[in-house]
C-alpha cells in the first residue's frame, strides 16, 4: 500500500459518514467484505489467531500475522488496517521493527492495545510506532486501543474519566484515533466522542446502537471485531452437524451471494 492509500484511509475517519469497518481473518473473508461494499478492511486479532489455531492475546507468532496481512492486502484494493494486539512485545526496538514489517506487508493502519499495561508504557509504544512509520515514509493510522471498559479496569464515571485521560496521553504520543471497545450506550459513547480530540472507534457490543446513531453522537468508526468470524463458524458448525447426521449435501447447498472465488482470485 502507498501513501495515497494511507491518506484515503485517514480521510474515511473525517466523514461525512461514519466508517463501518468489517474485520476479516484471511484473504477470502477480506475479499468477500470488499465485494460487499466495504470501504476498508481490518483484521481481527482474535479471528486471525483462531484461524491459525492460537488463542487471542499476543500468542500468535508474528510471522503468521504478517503472512495474513500480506494475503489480505493482496486480495483487496481498499485500505487495510491490522490489529496487532499489544504489538507482541513491550520492547520499543522490537516494536519498531514489527511496525515496519506490518507496513511492508501492506497495512496502512494498526490497532495497538494497552490491555493491562501501564498507560505510560503504552504511550511510549505509540510514540515508537509513529517514529517507525515515519522512518519508512508512511502516515500510519495508529488506532490506540484502551481496554478500560473491555477489561473492566474501572466502572461507571471512573471508567469514563480514565478512558478520556488515556486518550489524551495517547494522542500526545502520536495516536491517530482512539478505540474504546466495551463502551456502549448512546449517552456514554457520545460523551466520549465529545471529550476525545481524535476520531473515536467503537466495537460491536451489547448495547451499542446502529451506525447512524453512533455517527449522530460523534463516533467516527465502528468495528465488527470477531463477530463475522463467530457467525461464519457458528454456521459451519451447524451445517457440518447436519451433514454428519445424514450425509446429505443439502446442508451446504445455500451459497447465495458468495460469488465465484476462483474467478475473484484469478
Amino acid at each position: 500500500m502507498d501513501q495515497k492509500t494511507a491518506a484515503t484511509f485517514a480521510a474515511l475517519h473525517a466523514g461525512p459518514d461514519i466508517l463501518v469497518l468489517p474485520n476479516a481473518w484471511d484473504a477470502a473473508s477480506a475479499a468477500v467484505m470488499e465485494d460487499a461494499g466495504a470501504k476498508a478492511v481490518a483484521t481481527s486479532s482474535a479471528a486471525v489467531a483462531w484461524a491459525h489455531g492460537y488463542p487471542d492475546g499476543d500468542k500468535l507468532p508474528l510471522e503468521k500475522l504478517l503472512f495474513t496481512v500480506s494475503t489480505v492486502a493482496r486480495a483487496v484494493k481498499v485500505p487495510v488496517t491490522a490489529d496487532i494486539e499489544g504489538g507482541y512485545t513491550d520492547d520499543l526496538g522490537q516494536l519498531s521493527e514489527t511496525i515496519k514489517a506490518v507496513i511492508g506487508a501492506g497495512a496502512v493502519g494498526v490497532n495497538l492495545e494497552d490491555g493491562t499495561r501501564e498507560p505510560a508504557l503504552h504511550a511510549r509504544k505509540i510514540e515508537a510506532a509513529r517514529k517507525a512509520a515515519e522512518a519508512v515514509g508512511v502516515a500510519l493510522f495508529i488506532n490506540a486501543r484502551t481496554d478500560v471498559y473491555l477489561k473492566g479496569l474501572a466502572e461507571g464515571e471512573a471508567a469514563y474519566a480514565e478512558t478520556v485521560r488515556r486518550a489524551a496521553l495517547y494522542r500526545d504520543a502520536g495516536a491517530s484515533g482512539i478505540f474504546a471497545p466495551g463502551a456502549a450506550g448512546t449517552e456514554v459513547v457520545g460523551r466520549l466522542a465529545k471529550a476525545i480530540a481524535l476520531p473515536l472507534n467503537i466495537m460491536l457490543w451489547p448495547g451499542v446502537p446502529k451506525a447512524a446513531e453512533l455517527q449522530a453522537v460523534g463516533v467516527r468508526r465502528v468495528s465488527s471485531g470477531a463477530s463475522p468470524f463467530r457467525a461464519a463458524y457458528a454456521g459451519l458448525a451447524r451445517m457440518t452437524a447436519a451433514y454428519l447426521a445424514d450425509g446429505s449435501g443439502a446442508a451446504f447447498a445455500n451459497v447465495e451471494g458468495l460469488g465465484n472465488l476462483n474467478a475473484r482470485f484469478g
